[in-house]
């Protein structure tokens, strides 16, 4: 177990943990994960993507922006995350969130144990630069394939895959994350007329 994707573990535990009001905003979560790395900035929303959450109206293309903006800056390789302050301030069910992150919680851990430095010419520039248009064009596509059944959370999977693997600098996660984009373009295809 890398102590990178450990700390993954530990950013999930601290959100499944946080307590407060009934509410919690994206603000909350943000200062919760902290501005340690970008790569756990993306991957929240991704997993979040991946859970029930994912059926609240507007939530998937809410996090495709966060997913956009966050990938877009980690491509610029930007020191400070910013967001705009109407996304920080977005509000939603405290519960709500601890019960999807606390589901998330074994299938990272899972990850976490099995992630390790493998291919990290793949994690590295200018391979770097393929994962993360992978993500800019992800976070782009949501509010557009919110209306294609389970592509958000399809997508969610692949960001939240190529997120863990630039944090774990795991290249062969990197490519297992390619998988879930083939789901997608099925799912499209199946679709068209």
């Amino acid at each position: 177990m890398t102590t990178r994707s450990a700390n993954l573990t530990t950013i999930l535990q601290r959100i499944e943990n946080a307590e407060g009001d009934a509410t919690i905003t994206l603000d909350e979560i943000v200062q919760t994960i902290g501005h340690v790395s970008f790569a756990p900035l993306l991957i929240m929303p991704a997993i979040a993507l991946v859970s029930p959450l994912s059926g609240i109206p507007l939530f998937s293309s809410i996090m495709g922006i966060l997913i956009f903006l966050v990938s877009v800056q980690m491509l610029l390789r930007r020191d400070h995350l910013w967001l705009p302050r109407w996304l920080l301030k977005l509000r939603t069910n405290r519960a709500l969130v601890h019960s999807a992150f606390g589901k998330a919680h074994p299938f990272v851990a899972w990850l976490d144990r099995r992630t390790q430095k493998r291919f990290r010419v793949l994690t590295h520039r200018p391979f770097v630069f393929i994962p993360q248009m992978f993500c800019v064009m992800s976070g782009l596509f949501l509010p557009v394939l919110e209306l294609v059944p389970f592509s958000s959370s399809m997508i969610g999977l692949a960001v939240a895959l190529l997120g863990i693997g630039m944090l774990a600098r795991d290249g062969v996660v990197l490519v297992l994350a390619l998988v879930p984009y083939i789901g997608i373009g099925f799912l499209v295809l199946q679709l068209v007329p």
